[in-house]
């Protein structure tokens, strides 16, 4: 976008469609944690300081120019007001670039910041998962000891139940005999 923008003459700043940076701003607002989010506001802001100093700057420029119609005679004062009008531009220039590092180096510790959360949040998930899946064992092998528990009751009572049926079935046919 900055690449592709108007440049400004005799300011060496550039002017970007706000519309397309908003629309970018806001895909980087939802696709970003709130840390990022105070990252984007920042560069939202210093976006704004940047505009207000061209505005600034182009200001100057237009009164420079101005002051140079009203007294083209006068050579002296025409260059006064061409270098001061180039002061300030670059004074402005400066002061822009100035906050430009800053906001950098701010979202540049605010990103860091953020990965390191990030990373943390990650390790606690895991963390977490893996208590989750000890607790899910433990409780599978719990339930499944009551089973084989219960299991064995049953099969000790079957095998006692037929142990009886057998020795009435003896006694039984050992009474039949007898008869």
């Amino acid at each position: 976008m900055i690449l592709s923008g108007w440049r400004v003459p005799l300011t060496g700043r550039t002017l970007i469609d706000e519309e397309k940076l908003f629309e970018q701003l806001d895909f980087i607002r939802v696709s970003l944690p709130s840390v990022f989010q105070e990252a984007a506001a920042i560069l939202q802001h210093k976006q704004e300081v940047m505009l207000e100093a061209e505005e600034y700057g182009q200001q100057i420029v237009d009164a420079a120019q101005a002051k140079r119609a009203q007294i083209l005679a006068e050579s002296d004062i025409l260059r006064h007001a061409e270098r001061e009008a180039e002061q300030l531009r670059r004074k402005t220039q400066q002061e822009c670039e100035a906050m430009m590092q800053e906001t950098r180096a701010e979202i540049e510790r605010r990103q860091q910041a953020c990965m390191e959360e990030l990373e943390q949040m990650r390790q606690t998930a895991i963390a977490q998962a893996q208590e989750i899946e000890d607790g899910a064992d433990q409780y599978a092998d719990s339930v499944l000891e009551n089973i084989e528990q219960d299991l064995k009751d049953m099969l000790r009572i079957i095998t006692n139940g037929r142990q009886q049926l057998r020795q009435e079935n003896q006694s039984q046919n050992y009474s039949s005999k007898k008869k």
